[in-house]
């Protein structure tokens, strides 16, 4: 039966607590002091996790078959008749709802477990700066927005919750507002993020007019006909044989999704502004590669693996992706010396590992490498804001060494999470990113062999931090040696707790022949089979004598990336300068990562600020020039030659009536003198005039009587 409980029922409770303090925070924030600030956004946060585990608790009370929970608030759009490719006619809806099943209890339990050590090591961190209320404000925003996008029942309320964690990227990448290089990093990572959203929304709106819906599933809602979903309606279409496997409207759905999934999941080609965004605090960078931004795109297409299932050549295209971005990233960790922008850098190839999952078909495997890689990324960032608190801010792993002593604790964590991400056992990354490698073994066997050299060059540069910064002499200057010092316990205490997790993290999935993997059997009624066609095309599970081999392959190419590491950075029987000058035409294309960046400028930047000149000319010259200043001309001219017009024209016309009228009246004037003398001679005059003339007339009418 469906699970029931409070916390499934009210679901939305979850998000909203971080919502409340960040629009406190808003409001009120200014006012407030730190300790009061620090006590509110932490403890939302919190809440919401202890939120989070009483729903999931309630969740796995439920049979597997019907672990799914839908929470609807209300109608969020109802546009009205929709017309579907097929040309039936529809009502179409999106609802204000919240789903919680196996994949999204995953997605939470990381997203507010993980938020919450960041938001308490934030505070020892960032006490000392200023904007403190501002910081926990978007730092809530942002877990918000996270919880929204992984809670959300349909594509639309996703897409909320997605330009949220956008939005919020923006503001905390860029807090250090006044310094121009976070400034401009904020701005990059929005903008190269509404590219790959472009993409997404074209993808929403080709999934609203195929399936006729954008809800996910219609499991757990009472009317299953009326509230169809997108799993429901893809197999309606596949039973009707009016859509079949590798379908072109699959494939472009796919693709579509999938170029938002690589601005948000920092992938190939849109992979440039995840390494500027180490610009803001070091806790930001810890939230947007662990628990929030970057994996929303890995999620997001987990969340629509029955689509994915059903295009093929998408498949290819997102495995072929994720591990080209993989190597391509790791080789520009090798060289990098800002300890944050390895681990940036890290952060992009592990992603290309997880969608080499998701290309693989191994969707559960792609999410249990994103929760184990949230633990132990989320420590190596924190565990790198440790060390750069230390070294007084200095970033640059050439200029550390020797802290192994004098920072223990963070040093420790460190090596932990390092050992993990390397891949050996029996930490988390060793079983997760193995499960990876295994799959593409069974589907591509070229890209398993990219993915086991990516293994060990991520071994590699983990090692060269590592050696670099907390072995060998110390090579700070005086005053940041001086001020060394281990971090506060609200500092090295989630370091703790990661540190534990980044170990027993990967437990929960061994392989097959260890025990079974629950993680996969946990997530599969999400995930499972979709058409004939994909049942067809299952890989037929390993043997146990090629499982040992592919588990011994990852373990000895770990292994090697750390020897190597160690010979050059540690004994210097291969002295890193030497490799350096033997390579230098690579090892300068690969230290400038491969001059993307000036690439990109000279692409599309630099022709965007020409077509930006062009267009202000042409609005200057025809727009301005021809449009609003030619009207103000011809108004000047037609009041110009109005003017001509009255002044020659019209005046010279009434000049003349007048000069006609003085001459004509100059008899009349030459009359009219003013003395009586000369108007009572006129009188007489004309009096002898009448009389003449009727003398006249009377003697005419008298001869006329005769």
């Amino acid at each position: 039966m469906t699970p029931a409980g409070y916390f499934l029922e009210h679901l939305w409770l979850l998000p909203l607590f971080p919502l409340v303090t960040a629009a406190v925070m808003l409001f009120i924030g200014r006012r407030l002091p730190n300790a009061a600030v620090s006590v509110l956004c932490v403890g939302s946060v919190g809440l919401s996790f202890v939120f989070a585990l009483g729903a999931v608790t309630q969740l796995l009370s439920a049979d597997p078959e019907y672990r799914v929970a839908q929470h609807i608030l209300f109608e969020w759009l109802t546009p009205g008749q929709m017309q579907l490719t097929t040309g039936h006619l529809i009502r179409f809806t999106a609802d204000w709802g919240y789903l919680l099943d196996p994949l999204s209890s995953v997605m939470v339990l990381v997203v507010t477990g993980v938020g919450f050590l960041i938001h308490i090591y934030s505070v020892g961190y960032m006490g000392h700066e200023g904007g403190y209320y501002r910081f926990f404000g978007y730092m809530n925003l942002f877990m918000f927005s996270m919880l929204m996008l992984v809670l959300a029942n349909n594509l639309l309320l996703m897409f909320v919750g997605w330009e949220g964690v956008g939005l919020c990227s923006y503001l905390l990448i860029g807090f250090y507002f006044l310094k121009k290089s976070a400034s401009d990093a904020g701005k990059k990572a929005f903008i190269v993020n509404r590219i790959g959203d472009a993409g997404f929304i074209l993808g929403i709106l080709l999934t609203a007019v195929t399936f006729g819906t954008i809800r996910f599933t219609s499991a757990g809602l009472t009317n299953v006909a009326a509230d169809s979903g997108i799993r429901q309606a893809l197999e309606a279409v596949l039973g009707t044989h009016a859509l079949a496997a590798g379908a072109p409207v699959f494939t472009t759905i796919a693709l579509l999704l999938f170029v938002g999934a690589c601005g948000k999941s920092a992938q190939i080609p849109l992979y440039v502004w995840l390494p500027d965004a180490m610009e803001g605090p070091t806790p930001v960078s810890a939230l947007i590669h662990a628990a929030t931004m970057v994996t929303a795109g890995v999620y997001m297409v987990v969340r629509m693996n029955a689509i994915y299932q059903l295009a093929p050549l998408a498949m290819n295209v997102v495995a072929v992706v994720g591990v080209v971005t993989a190597i391509f990233a790791a080789s520009m960790a090798l060289v990098q010396n800002d300890i944050k922008k390895v681990l940036a850098y890290s952060t992009i190839s592990q992603l290309g590992y997880m969608f080499l999952a998701l290309g693989a078909g191994a969707f559960a495997a792609g999410i249990f490498h994103l929760m184990t890689h949230a633990f132990f990324k989320a420590l190596l960032f924190l565990g790198a804001g440790s060390v750069i608190h230390a070294m007084s801010g200095e970033q640059d792993i050439q200029k550390m060494g020797g802290l192994w002593e004098k920072i223990p604790v963070t040093a420790k964590t460190f090596y932990v999470a390092a050992l993990a991400i390397a891949g050996i056992p029996p930490l988390a990354g060793f079983f997760s990113k193995d499960e990876i490698l295994g799959h593409a073994f069974e589907t591509h066997p070229g890209l398993w062999a990219v993915g086991l050299a990516t293994a060990g060059m991520t071994a590699f540069y983990m090692f060269r931090l590592v050696f670099l910064t907390f072995f060998g002499y110390t090579r700070a200057d005086d005053h940041a040696q001086r001020h060394i010092h281990e971090s506060p316990q609200t500092m090295t205490i989630p370091l703790i707790i990661l540190a534990v997790l980044s170990v027993i993290g990967g437990w929960i999935g061994l392989p097959a022949f260890l025990g079974g993997n629950q993680f996969e059997k946990f997530l599969k009624p999400v995930m499972p089979r979709v058409g004939l066609e994909a049942e067809a095309a299952k890989a037929v599970p390993q043997t146990s004598p090629t499982e040992y081999f592919l588990m011994f392959a990852s373990i000895a190419i770990a292994v090697a990336g750390i020897w190597l590491a160690y010979e050059f950075y540690r004994t210097k029987r291969f002295a890193p300068e030497w490799v350096a000058r033997k390579m230098s035409g690579f090892y300068r294309v690969v230290f400038h990562k491969y001059y993307i960046d000036e690439i990109y400028d000279a692409l599309f930047v630099n022709r965007t600020k020409d077509l930006g000149t062009l267009l202000g000319q042409f609005d200057a010259k025809v727009i301005d020039g021809v449009g609003v200043n030619g009207a103000g001309w011809l108004a000047r001219f037609g009041s110009t030659l109005s003017m001509w017009w009255d002044k020659w024209i019209i005046d010279g016309l009434l000049n003349f009536g007048a000069k006609l009228t003085q001459l004509l009246s100059f008899p009349i004037r030459f009359l009219q003198t003013g003395t009586f003398s000369s108007y009572a001679l006129l009188i007489l005059v004309g009096l002898a005039i009448l009389l003449a003339y009727y003398e006249q007339h009377l003697h005419v009418v008298l001869r006329g009587a005769r």
